[in-house]
């Protein structure tokens, strides 16, 4: 048993008295009909004396977070989720035997209150309580008024008590469903339907990246946790469901920095008969949308920048992009010529590296980080593009893009491919990556590949990381703020 210290002990004693005033300490079911920011809307405009002749009867419940005892009558304000509220209560309203009851309050105390609304001199909304009701004793003591939990490490790995006292992260907490509702709402607008796919896989694919292995017993087979919901969606399009789009949990066994958890969450999308263009567009409207939908204007200030969200983004190829920073052409650079280009700008070259991946680590050095307004990137090379279709003037690169904020990825899109043949070359390339010692490349996913020879409509296809635009609009500098309960390491 754990040693509890001076104030947890008092809690206790607390605890002990709730018990023989015959309440349970902690609590039963309260019939919640109000909440303080709807009431201090409705009312902030109210009189004093007004409030006094219509007596509007309401009933609050949360946690404790202010109290001022004084003596028969007392202030105390009560927080629940949509922010504070202040409550007056005195034994000549209550009574002797319910006002002890209060007296045993804490900070953190769980308590309902029925009264009516009333103006303090100072004009503050507050509720007058007729009707005192314990709720639950908290054993804890809160963290510091002023100071909540000052190592970041514990705000994340003790979240609900960073909930409680920490205003900003109860915030993001709720802007996030209401993006994700936005996005639904929009794509559902416009035809779209949701689906689910399999988390759990025999084959890894639909991007590069590591996965989390795992062993199913009964089968006795390792499987992936799936690090993309590509494949699948593009199966859904082969039978015939020509908009389908699927928000959900990724796993990549990879680092954690600011703007990257083991596991986050992405929207991917695809529809029948588009294209990249498409794809740019319907982006463009989600983000657009989703800005406007929570904070009511595409203008949003991020990491000392002010960016306009508004539809028109820019739209670059990678290849223009990098010629304006090195002076560079590479739509004249031959495969030879790239390689003596590395050589002399310092790349690093890795085994397994073509054309195509030279092109894109000069872009990862000398582009991708001065990229501040929204802008669509496209024309990505083939050997880092293994499911989009390649472009028909120049094979070398194709029908790609990913949308760059402020140096960050926030959606990577295609024209797909639907040549099961070129699918099946690629697959082949992928594998010979992987023995050359690239741990991303892709399996050979010979279902996929049958799906594909059953004939795939032409398609735009886009995947978004959903934590990444929540931190975009919320103003949260890193992935942990936006994942309410991110990955973290044992304490120990």
């Amino acid at each position: 048993m754990r040693e509890f210290s001076e104030q947890e002990l008092v809690r206790r004693e607390k605890l002990d008295k709730i018990k023989e005033m015959g309440i349970d300490p902690f609590g039963h079911k309260y019939g919640v009909s109000d909440f303080s920011l709807d009431i201090k809307e409705k009312y902030q405009d109210k009189t004093h004396d007004e409030l006094e002749e219509l007596k509007i009867n309401v009933r609050v419940a949360g946690r404790i977070m202010f109290i001022r005892k004084m003596g028969k009558a007392s202030f105390f304000s009560i927080k629940d989720k949509l922010g504070n509220i202040q409550v007056y209560i005195s034994i000549n309203d209550i009574g002797e035997e319910a006002y002890n009851l209060f007296k045993t309050a804490d900070l953190g105390d769980i308590v309902g209150v029925s009264g009516y609304i009333m103006k303090t001199g100072t004009g503050e909304i507050t509720v007058k309580c007729l009707e005192y009701t314990h709720l639950v004793k908290a054993l804890r003591p809160l963290p510091e008024k002023f100071h909540g939990l000052n190592d970041v490490e514990e705000r994340f790995r003790r979240r609900y008590v960073d909930l409680i006292v920490n205003d900003e992260a109860r915030k993001v907490a709720f802007a996030r469903p209401k993006i994700i509702r936005s996005i639904q709402k929009y794509l559902d607008n416009l035809g779209y339907t949701e689906v689910e796919t399999p988390i759990l896989g025999t084959i890894l694919g639909g991007a590069a990246a590591r996965p989390f292995i795992t062993h199913h017993n009964s089968q006795d087979i390792d499987m992936y946790l799936r690090i993309a919901t590509e494949l699948n969606l593009k199966r859904l399009l082969v039978g015939g469901m020509d908009a389908v789009y699927e928000i959900g949990r990724i796993f990549r066994n990879e680092g954690m920095d600011r703007k990257h958890n083991p596991e986050f969450t992405t929207i991917e999308l695809y529809k029948a008969f588009s294209d990249l263009e498409g794809m740019m567009d319907i982006t463009e409207g989600i983000v657009s949308n989703a800005a406007m939908e929570l904070n009511g204007t595409y203008e949003v200030d991020y990491m000392g920048h002010h960016i306009n969200l508004a539809p028109g983004f820019k739209r670059c190829h990678m290849v223009d992009l990098i010629k304006e920073k090195t002076g560079i052409d590479f739509f004249k650079v031959s495969e030879e010529e790239a390689f003596k280009l590395a050589e002399e700008h310092h790349i690093e070259i890795e085994e397994h590296f073509k054309f195509g991946h030279i092109v894109n680590a000069f872009f990862e050095k000398y582009v991708e980080d001065t990229i501040i307004e929204p802008t669509f990137v496209y024309g990505h090379p083939v050997e880092v593009s293994p499911l989009a279709k390649k472009n028909q003037q120049d094979p070398r690169f194709t029908e790609r893009f990913e949308l760059f904020i402020l140096g960050c990825e926030y959606a990577n899109a295609f024209t797909e491919l639907n040549d099961p043949i070129d699918q099946y070359e690629r697959f082949l390339n992928q594998l010979k990556e992987k023995e050359m010692g690239n741990e991303e490349a892709n399996d050979m996913d010979m279902d996929f590949i049958e799906a594909l020879e059953y004939g795939m409509p032409p398609a735009g296809g886009m995947g978004m990381g959903i934590d990444r635009l929540v931190m975009l609009l919320t103003g949260s500098e890193t992935i942990r703020e936006v994942i309410l309960f991110p990955t973290m390491k044992p304490r120990d």
